[in-house]
C-alpha cells in the first residue's frame, strides 16, 4: 500500500510516520503509547471473516450519536483520484468510504476497535469453491446508485474491466493479476472495443450473482474484494479519465461540489439505503473537505479547536512532527487524539547484489541506530521501534528481535566489528548509503553514517533527487548499497508483504524487491505458502518466512512501525480507528449536537 502524497512528502522534508494500535481516548478511538518498545503495546485486533449475520445492516449504533451536522476534513494535499479504480493511497481509501461501496468491507466495532472482513454490497465475504479458484459472490436487495438506479453484477464486472483499460494505471493489480497473470493487459485491454471478461474468468450468470474464476487458489480473496476498485460502474456514465471528478455514488453521499486541490462537498445521497450496509453509520448531513492546508498551520488549527475546527479532523495525515512534543505532553489534547498503528514497517534496504555476504549484512543491522532515527520521525508517538518485516497490524505477528535492537536500540558496534573480522573482509569495510536529498535526510543520514564508521564500516553517502528517488533505489542496477522504503500491507496478511517485497523472481526495474534478494528456499516457500486455503495458517506461515528472511537473508533492517497521531475536534464523538487503512474511520463518526 502506498502513502498518502501529503504524508510522503512529510516523511521526506519532515520524516514524519505512520501507524496503528492500544491506548484508548474519549471519542472512542483505540490509540498506541508513545513509548518505544512496540513489543510491550502492539496487538492485533481480530481481523477475521464475518459471517452473513455480520454482513446484515444497518451498522451498530454509536453510543450518543445522532444524525445531523456538518464534519470536517482538513487535508494537506488534495486528491489525485476520486475514481476507485485509480485510489490505492491511504488518504483516497479514506474519502471513498463516504461514497464508494466494494463487494465486502471492513466492520469496526466502535467499542472495541473489533475489525472483521463482511459483505457491503454482497450479502457476505465470499463462496469459494474449487480449492479457492472461483469465488461466488450475491449482491444484497436494495443496493442503488445515486440516482436510484438498481446495482446489478454487470456494474460489478464493468467496474473490473475498466480496470484493464491504459490509463488506470494506480489502482491495486490483484484481481486481474489472479485473472489473467501478470501480464493481464496483453490478454484484455478494457470494454471500450465491445469486448468483455469471458464468462470463464468473470460470469454473471443474473444481476445478483458474479463468479470469478482465478488460475491459482487464493484464500484471502474476501479481502481483495474490500479494495475500492472493486466496485460497481455504470457503463452509461463512465467518460474514462473524466470520471474521476465526478465517480457516481453507491454509498451513503455523493459529491454536492469538488475543485480539485481546494475543496469537496459530500452531501447525502437518500438512494443508500442503511439497512444494506453493516459497516457505515454516515451521521453528519454533510462533509466538507478543506484541501491544500500547509503545516504546521493545519495541526496549530487542529489543536486551537475553534469556530468550524471545533467539528474537524485530519482523517490520514499525522501532526506536524515540530509540534509533537506540545501534544503529547499537554493534558488538555489528551481527550482528543488519537495514536495507533499503520500498517507500514520503515525499512533500510541492503543490496544483496552488492553487499553479498549476510554476516556483513547482520553487521550493519547490529550497528544501526534505531533510536536516534526514531527521534528524527518524530518519537515514540508517530513511530514505535520495529524489529520484524511484518507490522504489529497483520494477522500473525508475532514480537521477534534476532539483532537485541530493543535491548541495544542506539547499535551495537562491539558486535558489528565482531561479524565483520568473522566475514574476514578488509575494515572499515566501504558501503554507499543513497539518501533523498532533503535537510532533513541529510541530517538522519550523518547520524546513520557516524553510528556505522564507529561499527567497521566506511560510509560514503549518496544524495537522490526526491523526486525520482523510488525509481533510481528500484533499478537493479542501482550503484548504492542501502537506502530507506517503507511497505504497508494492503490487508492483513503477509501474502501482501512477503512476495512484493521479497520475491527473487522479482528482479526487473521498478521492482518492490528493493534488495534484490533471491534466496531460492524464500521463493519456493512463497509458492509453497500461496496455495495454503486456511488463513490462520496461512497467516503463521507468512510470519515464519518474514522471521527467515531477517534472521538468515538480512537483506533489510527494519527500524520503525509507522504510526497515526494527530488531534480532532471536541464538537466530533464516535472517532475510530481503520487498522488495515492505517487512517480514521469516518463511518462513525458524529457532530455533537
Amino acid at each position: 500500500m502506498r502513502i498518502n502524497k501529503a504524508r510522503q512528502v512529510s516523511a521526506v522534508l519532515a520524516v514524519g510516520a505512520l501507524a496503528l494500535t492500544a491506548a484508548c481516548s474519549s471519542g472512542g478511538a483505540s490509540g498506541g503509547g508513545s513509548g518505544s518498545d512496540s513489543g510491550k503495546k502492539a496487538t492485533v485486533t481480530n481481523f477475521g471473516v464475518g459471517t452473513k449475520a455480520d454482513s446484515t445492516g444497518p451498522a451498530p449504533a454509536v453510543d450518543g450519536a445522532k444524525n445531523g451536522g456538518t464534519a470536517y476534513s482538513l487535508d494537506q494535499a488534495g486528491f489525485d483520484y476520486l475514481d476507485p479504480g485509480q485510489q490505492y493511497v491511504s488518504d483516497q481509501l479514506s474519502v471513498q468510504l463516504l461514497y464508494n461501496r466494494s463487494l465486502t468491507g471492513y466492520k469496526i466495532d466502535p467499542k472495541t476497535g473489533k475489525t472483521i472482513i463482511v459483505g457491503d454490497l454482497a450479502t457476505d465475504s465470499g463462496t469459494p469453491s474449487d480449492g479457492s479458484k472461483t469465488w461466488t459472490y450475491t449482491l444484497k436487495d436494495g443496493v442503488k446508485f445515486e440516482d436510484g438506479t438498481p446495482i446489478t453484477t454487470k456494474d460489478i464486472k464493468y467496474g473490473i474491466e475498466r480496470l484493464f483499460a491504459d490509463y488506470e494505471t494506480q489502482g491495486p493489480q490483484y484481481v486481474q493479476k489472479w485473472l489473467y497473470g501478470p501480464d493481464y493487459r496483453k490478454q484484455y485491454t478494457g470494454p471500450y472495443d465491445g469486448k468483455e471478461i469471458p464468462n470463464e474468468k468473470i460470469s454473471t450468470p443474473d444481476d445478483k450473482t458474479i463468479v470469478f474464476h482465478f488460475l491459482a487458489p487464493h484464500a484471502d480473496t474476501p479481502y481483495a474484494m474490500a479494495m475500492p476498485n472493486i466496485s460497481p460502474v455504470p457503463k452509461a456514465k463512465d467518460d474514462k479519465q473524466k470520471y474521476n471528478n465526478h465517480p457516481v455514488s453507491s454509498g451513503p453521499y455523493k459529491i454536492e461540489s469538488y475543485q480539485p486541490g481546494k475543496s469537496l462537498t459530500f452531501v447525502r445521497n437518500t438512494n443508500w439505503d442503511p439497512k444494506t450496509d453493516p459497516i457505515r453509520n454516515a451521521y453528519p448531513d454533510k462533509w466538507q473537505f478543506q484541501l491544500g492546508i500547509a503545516e504546521p498551520g493545519l495541526t496549530n488549527r487542529l489543536s486551537a479547536d475553534t469556530g468550524t475546527d471545533k467539528y474537524a479532523i485530519n482523517m490520514s495525515g499525522s501532526a506536524d512532527p515540530s509540534k509533537m512534543q506540545t501534544l503529547t505532553s499537554d493534558p488538555q489534547y489528551k481527550g482528543r487524539t488519537v495514536n495507533e498503528y499503520q500498517p507500514y514497517v520503515e525499512v533500510f534496504n541492503l543490496n544483496t547484489k552488492r553487499i553479498k555476504d549476510p554476516k556483513v549484512r547482520q553487521a550493519l543491522a547490529y550497528a544501526f541506530p534505531m533510536t536516534q532515527v526514531q527521534q528524527a520521525f518524530g518519537g515514540g508517538a508517530q513511530g514505535d521501534l520495529g524489529t520484524t518485516l511484518l507490522s504489529p497490524t497483520v494477522a500473525g505477528w508475532k514480537k521477534f528481535d534476532p539483532f537485541g535492537k530493543l535491548a541495544k536500540p542506539m547499535g551495537d558496534p562491539e558486535k558489528s566489528l565482531q561479524l565483520l573480522k568473522d566475514a574476514g573482509v578488509t575494515t572499515p569495510y566501504k558501503i554507499s548509503l543513497a539518501y533523498a536529498n532533503t535537510p532533513r535526510w541529510d541530517t538522519v543520514t550523518l547520524t546513520i553514517q557516524k553510528a556505522l564508521e564507529k561499527a567497521g564500516f566506511k560510509v560514503e553517502r549518496k544524495a537522490i533527487d526526491p523526486t525520482s528517488y523510488y525509481t533510481v533505489v528500484g533499478k537493479v542496477d542501482t550503484p548504492y548499497d542501502m537506502y530507506r522504503t517503507g511497505w504497508g500491507a494492503d490487508w492483513p496478511n503477509g501474502s501482501t508483504v512477503v512476495p512484493p517485497t521479497l520475491d527473487g523472481r522479482n528482479l526487473q526495474d521498478g521492482t518492490n524487491n528493493y534488495s534484490f534478494l533471491n534466496d531460492p528456499k524464500v521463493n519456493s516457500e512463497i509458492d509453497r505458502i500461496n496455495q495454503i486455503t486456511d488463513l490462520p495458517q496461512q497467516a503463521a506461515a507468512w510470519e515464519q518466512l518474514s522471521e527467515y528472511v531477517l534472521q538468515t537473508d538480512t537483506s533489510q533492517i527494519p527500524f520503525i512501525f509507522d504510526k497515526y497521531f494527530n488531534l480532532y475536534g471536541s464538537g466530533l464523538g464516535g472517532v475510530t480507528y481503520n487498522q488495515v487503512y492505517g487512517t480514521i474511520n469516518p463511518n462513525s463518526i458524529f457532530v455533537k449536537q
